[in-house]
């Protein structure tokens, strides 16, 4: 079998790293990819939010699978173009993305699916959103109602900065606060079959302690030795087949990975966000971990025939991920800075590192956007992959680089 990966970032390195060892690929092609990607598979140059250059590589490869990464192609509806050439896409259609590309869809798909969530309105205008603010109180929680790259959120008990944002977005939806911890939970579903994989916990702001501004992901770990036993179990009959339920008769089947965001909050389980592909640091520790070949499920999923393939399996023991951001990141990435300590990361017992911003200029590593690397270290437990982790992460260098000590500290 011959896969084709969509993307340049760390997810998109964790998908083409597993399907590079599933003994049932024979060939990993990636477009545009990274120097990393470029170590287990073979890079074309395509753009990935154009649907037509993507199928036509595609067929020119020959390829009998092509799995969409990051979420814009797919709410342009890059996945479609490709399955209009009748070759298998995993990645929802440009309309089942809209659970990722609208908060305000994915509210009405959970209200009509019975779905528990925060609170929420939709908001057009500043008056809309001062009211909204004055009927849920603070903390504030603003969300840009579209695509924001993991960065359109803001978690706030400033009223000013919680009404500056809202301003800056064409439209917001603002919710009520859900506290209790955050996880994350994917499921990989061809619009009727839902097959959840096992939780993880990711660390969304730069700073430790979370600290700081929200980043596309700082790090994250799996299992969660401390989550209810029953979760998976209550996501999927609760949350997970409900949607997917409700996505199948609207007449848009979700067809890829479906990532729900969750609060375990003092009144239940309730869902924070959705997003329409894999979740990016949470990718990189559970494809580690992933027992079951991927592309038995990957093509399940794509062409409608996920009951007939096995659940997924993961190997005892833990995987955590941390990640090296470079200098001014969120705000801004420097780029250029040469990396140096990737072979002797690698070289450590029970750590592999995957690239996100990265590139190669004159021959040297060097830093290529602002969430530069992730260091995975897997181990018996919790604590041990963590160890392993920080110890690739302490031999790494490049300046300016920053990255949190407390990822799965005290798991």
């Amino acid at each position: 079998m011959k896969a084709l990966v969509i993307g340049t970032g760390g997810r998109e390195h964790a998908l083409a790293r597993a399907l590079s060892l599933d003994p049932q690929v024979t060939e990993v092609h990636a477009a545009p990819g990274n120097p990393g990607i470029a170590a287990v598979a073979t890079l074309h140059d395509v753009d990935p939010m154009n649907g037509s250059d993507v199928a036509a590589l595609a067929e020119k490869l020959g390829v009998d699978l092509v799995v969409v990464g990051p979420e814009a192609p797919l709410v342009a509806g890059v996945a479609d173009a490709v399955t209009e050439r009748g070759i298998a896409c995993f990645g929802p259609s440009a309309a089942a993305a809209q659970l990722e590309g609208s908060k305000a869809f994915a509210k009405d798909v959970m209200a009509a699916a019975g779905v528990p969530t925060a609170a929420a309105r939709l908001c057009t205008t500043a008056g809309e959103a001062t009211s909204a603010l004055d009927e849920f109180g603070a903390p504030y929680v603003v969300k840009d109602d579209g695509l924001a790259a993991g960065k359109g959120v803001v978690v706030t008990s400033d009223r000013a900065a919680a009404l500056a944002h809202a301003a800056a977005c064409d439209r917001v939806v603002i919710e009520e606060y859900l506290d209790g911890p955050e996880v994350s939970l994917f499921a990989i579903t061809d619009g009727f079959c839902v097959y959840p994989l096992q939780p993880a916990q990711d660390f969304k702001r730069i700073h430790d302690g979370d600290e700081g501004p929200n980043t596309g992901g700082m790090g994250a770990y799996t299992p969660l030795p401390w989550a209810p036993a029953d979760l998976v179990d209550e996501v999927l009959t609760t949350v997970l087949q409900p949607t997917v339920d409700e996505m199948a008769r609207r007449g848009t089947p979700f067809r890829g990975l479906l990532y729900v965001g969750l609060a375990l909050t003092s009144r239940g389980v309730r869902v924070v966000e959705f997003n329409a592909r894999f979740g990016d640091p949470e990718t990189q520790p559970l494809l580690a971990l992933l027992e079951s070949p991927l592309s038995p499920l990957l093509l399940g999923a794509a062409n409608g025939a996920l009951v007939d393939v096995q659940p997924p399996v993961f190997r005892p023991g833990a995987a955590v991920a941390v990640v090296l951001a470079s200098a001014g990141y969120p705000e801004s990435s420097s780029k250029g800075d040469v990396i140096t300590g990737l072979e002797a990361a690698e070289g450590l017992d029970g750590v592999h590192v995957i690239h996100a911003g990265t590139a190669e200029v004159d021959g040297d590593l060097v830093t290529a956007g602002g969430r530069v690397l992730a260091v995975v270290g897997t181990g018996a437990d919790v604590g041990a992959a963590r160890q392993a982790a920080y110890s690739g992460v302490d031999v790494i260098a490049f300046d300016g680089a920053q990255h949190r000590t407390d990822i799965a500290a005290g798991h």
